[in-house]
């Protein structure tokens, strides 16, 4: 795991231990038999019992830079490596101001309008302090699990001054904070929350989307004979894909996967998982296996009788037909519940702005400082 200090110098802490990394000094750790190995200006040393180390500033940071480099992205704040088994956690400790720009940027191209960049800013704010665990390592994952965080270099002028500009604003539903969960493009609808998930939030409801100009609204994906083998592998396969059931909106809530070696009934989101597809906002077509895999001429139709005809040796063997590849044809990436970030883009588009967007997808909820009643 390659470190590098920021512009400023860092301290790295294991216990009563510590090490001063100059600005821009590599250091290196790695698992190794018996412990950890920590490498540094040429030195070698070896920390048996170490099970958590901080990397922090050695004083007040300074400046929009990194404060530390981490596999060559670099990052604010202060920096946890817990020891584990075979594998070192890193968890990015940070204020939430100072980690808003990077989610912004890392969420949104940078280049849209300021209404589209606030309103992600409320909502990664308010999903944030919603995903608060005081007992937990750590609140977020830095991916789309949670929501994407790529350090510094996803921060921007425009990400700043997004965050900067709804400084503390969060959206409430009644005294609570809201989940402001959000996607790339709902396909022309959102989606109701208690038809993805087992509770139906009163304000996380199906609402018309604006992403037609979305590259993903509408998309096609072939998905070929090895992909269905591997994705459905108990049942030898896919050769048509049924929609038994659907949201409101049209998504997948059901559907039966017929094989050749049996059938499968799965929900939408194990469908989505299955077959990598960009949303369950989807149809399936099987198109006919190419001409080309047949063989040049067919063998000739047996004449028409009543009676059983004599089996010829020489007949020519029955032709093998490959299995079918399936096209899926859909609309929207992700979950669809709550903000369509590329509908955001196209209501910033229409003039709106960003506390418009933010109670078009979470009717109902309220733009409050965080922290007041």
């Amino acid at each position: 795991m390659p470190l590098a200090a920021g512009q400023q110098p860092l301290v790295l802490r294991a216990g009563s231990q510590s090490w001063s990394v100059a600005p821009s000094e590599a250091v290196v750790l790695q698992l190794a038999a018996g412990g950890l190995v920590l490498e540094r200006g040429g030195a070698v040393e070896r920390l048996p019992q170490v099970s958590e180390l901080w990397l922090e500033p050695a004083a007040r940071p300074a400046g929009d830079g990194a404060d530390f480099q981490l596999q060559q992205r670099g990052y604010r704040g202060r920096l946890q490596l817990l020891v584990g088994g075979s594998a070192v956690r890193a968890i990015n400790h940070v204020p939430l101001e100072a980690y808003l720009p990077s989610v912004v940027g890392s969420e949104m191209p940078a280049s849209w309008p300021q209404a589209a960049l606030r309103a992600q800013a409320v909502a990664a704010r308010t999903y944030a302090l919603r995903q608060r665990k005081p007992a937990a390592p750590f609140d977020v994952s830095a991916t789309v699990s949670s929501q994407v965080y790529k350090g510094v270099d996803a921060e921007t002028p425009s990400t700043r001054e997004a965050v900067a500009s709804t400084r503390g604003q969060v959206l409430l539903y009644g005294s609570s904070l809201a989940n402001a969960v959000f996607h790339s493009s709902a396909g022309g609808s959102t989606e109701n929350s208690g038809d993805l998930w087992s509770q139906q939030l009163p304000y996380l409801v199906s609402v018309p989307d604006f992403d037609q100009h979305s590259p993903v609204h509408a998309w096609e994906q072939r998905l070929e004979p090895e992909q269905l083998q591997k994705a459905f592998g108990e049942i030898g396969g896919a050769q048509r894909i049924e929609v038994l059931a659907t949201t409101g909106s049209g998504r997948v809530r059901q559907a039966r996967v017929i094989g050749p070696a049996g059938t499968l009934v799965l929900t939408g989101a194990q469908l989505r998982s299955r077959l990598g597809l960009k949303s369950t906002l989807v149809r399936f077509e099987v198109l006919a296996p190419e001409l080309a895999a047949l063989p040049p001429s067919l063998p000739a139709l047996p004449p028409l009788s009543s009676q059983p005809q004599p089996s010829d040796p020489e007949a020519a063997p029955p032709v093998q037909v490959p299995p079918p590849s399936l096209l899926a044809i859909g609309r929207g990436y992700g979950h669809g519940v709550g903000m369509s970030q590329w509908g955001a883009h196209g209501l910033a588009q229409r003039g709106q702005s960003y506390d418009q967007i933010l109670r078009h997808y979470y009717r109902g909820t309220e733009l409050r400082p965080y922290g007041t009643p």
